[in-house]
């Protein structure tokens, strides 16, 4: 383990941190509403939208977690980057966005469940989506601690408990006070620190294998090294996409690649960016700048990731698994901590909590939101309580806390799969919704609840009795039937999200047509402004 320089390192944190607190002093001073803390004034610059936007999306659970998995899987991962750009910026900013801000403004929402619940006008909508994401969120904040803390426990050499409360605690401190304003100005802050260090890890870990074309080449030749049991799922080499039909290409693609680039379209954190700007310019324009960092970050980690094997092939004659004790959350550290130098872990630490405070902070909001003001103040209160800030920070207090827990009990190699389940979930719950509520006027309350039950109910369900890397564990299954899994063969590696999606999707409309469309003056108040 590498042993940094204590007082270069005590230096370069301190500043970060004196430059973290201020803008969540600035952040905090400029709050001065309700709009203000939920949705930034609704004057964000473009800028600060699409690096607050990548850098809550891009966590550590895509670093070390989905870095990590490339080090087992290899750089197939790759589509994902490539779905991450098409889905989660253009598609998101340029078909989602400007809908979604103009109807956010239409309806005075400053939440997600808010602006569906208002554009379907119904308190249930908005209480249900709070409460499922106040639930179910802490799992994918939970993980996202587990990526900074094991950076800081390999790297510093201290208890993990320790650097997890540390992380926790810093974090906590600016979201409470500032609102979303605070996360946004903190956010572009480390989202630039974010670009620096991924272009910089890059560059040196193709110095360390000799070369671009050297190394790829030398990941290649080592196709004869993946683990038996690997080879028996369907693994064909570091550089090949697994074989067709076989559980680790179904891992691969429906999982990680469906699961996270479909996923990303319904995150309630990433939607209630799109009201926090003035205009349709200011989407337009963060769409040239989220572009490049997302494929920085997705791209670099997914390549750097697969290339740990031939570097730890190289000097420890080992494949990187084997490095990190099968813990693929800790390839990303081992690799940082072996092959970089040491100022170089000194910024890549701060990257990493800048990755892992960017998200966390943008969770930690969100969640304290959807349960103070979505489903406390809106659907048990009915709108009647006004101290809605007070209300969500206590709400935030209580999802830190549960995030805390969990980050504690969840097993290794915990980081991609966690984040592909709630994104999982969110698309099955809220994406069929989502797309009608601001494209298609024709869908109605009662479809939109249907929808949401169903593919809530449906995603939960497959991956409590059939997806086999759940449900086995999880042990409901066995329990109730007998059996881990209620089907066999392909469908046990399936992801919910081809299922549960469908459904949700199909129910909307169905019951969208059976069903009376809402008050005309209600859906031109929605729809006013959107061609």
């Amino acid at each position: 383990m590498m042993v940094l320089n204590t007082a270069i390192l005590g230096i370069t944190v301190l500043i970060y941190l004196m430059i973290i607190f201020y803008l969540g002093w600035l952040g905090y001073k400029r709050t001065k509403g309700i709009d203000d803390y939920m949705v930034a004034g609704r004057n964000i610059h473009p800028y600060i939208l699409a690096l607050s936007y990548g850098a809550t999306f891009i966590s550590t659970s895509a670093i070390v977690g989905f870095g990590g998995a490339a080090g087992a899987l290899g750089m197939g991962l790759l589509w994902l980057a490539l779905m991450n750009i098409i889905v989660g910026i253009f598609i998101a900013f340029v078909v989602f966005g400007s809908r979604t801000r103009k109807m956010g403004k239409n309806l005075q929402a400053v939440t997600f469940p808010e602006l569906l619940g208002r554009r379907f006008d119904s308190r249930f909508i908005q209480g249900f989506a709070g409460i499922l994401i106040g639930i179910f969120m802490p799992l994918y904040t939970g993980i996202v601690l587990i990526g900074g803390a094991r950076f800081v426990e390999t790297t510093l050499g201290i208890n993990y408990d320790v650097a997890l409360m540390i992380l926790t605690i810093i974090v906590a401190a600016y979201v409470i006070t500032g609102g979303l304003i605070a996360v946004m100005y903190t956010d572009a802050l480390q989202g630039t620190l974010m670009f620096i260090g991924m272009a910089i890890l890059l560059v040196f870990t193709y110095i360390r294998l000799g070369g671009v074309v050297e190394a790829h080449q030398a990941l290649t030749n080592m196709a004869h090294l993946v683990p038996e049991s690997l080879v028996k799922g369907g693994h064909m080499g570091w550089t090949a996409m697994p074989a067709f039909g076989t559980p680790i290409w179904w891992n691969l693609v429906s999982t990680l690649v469906l699961g996270v680039g479909i996923g990303v379209l319904a995150q309630p954190q990433l939607v209630v960016r799109f009201m926090t700007v003035k205009d349709d310019k200011a989407l337009n324009r963060a769409v040239f700048v989220g572009g490049p960092f997302i494929l920085m970050m997705t791209g670099v980690a997914f390549t750097v990731g697969a290339l740990s094997n031939a570097y730890f092939f190289q000097k420890k004659d080992m494949i990187s698994l084997a490095v990190a004790g099968g813990n693929t959350d800790l390839i990303i550290p081992e690799f940082i901590n072996s092959a970089m130098p040491e100022m170089f872990v000194v910024l890549f630490m701060l990257v990493l909590l800048a990755a892992a405070m960017s998200t966390l902070s943008s969770q930690y909001h969100t969640m304290g939101t959807a349960i103070g003001h979505d489903f406390y103040r809106q659907y048990v209160k009915k709108g009647k309580i006004s101290h809605t800030v007070d209300v969500t920070k206590i709400g935030i207090a209580l999802t830190i806390l549960a995030s805390v827990v969990l980050a504690y009990v969840l097993p290794i190699s915990i980081i991609a799969p966690a984040t592909a389940i709630f994104f999982g979930l969110c698309a099955a719950a809220f994406l069929p919704m989502y797309i009608g509520a601001i494209f298609w006027k024709r869908m109605t309350k009662e479809g939109a609840i249907a929808s949401m039950l169903v593919g809530t109910l449906s995603s939960l369900s497959w991956i409590a009795f059939v997806h086999a890397k759940e449900a086995a564990p999880l042990g409901i299954s066995q329990a109730l039937f007998g059996k881990a899994t209620l089907l066999t063969g392909t469908w046990t590696v399936v992801d919910p999200i081809l299922v549960a999606t469908p459904l949700a999707m199909l129910t909307a409309i169905v019951v969208s047509l059976a069903t009376r469309p809402g008050a005309t003056e209600h859906l031109e108040k929605c729809f006013h402004n959107i061609k």
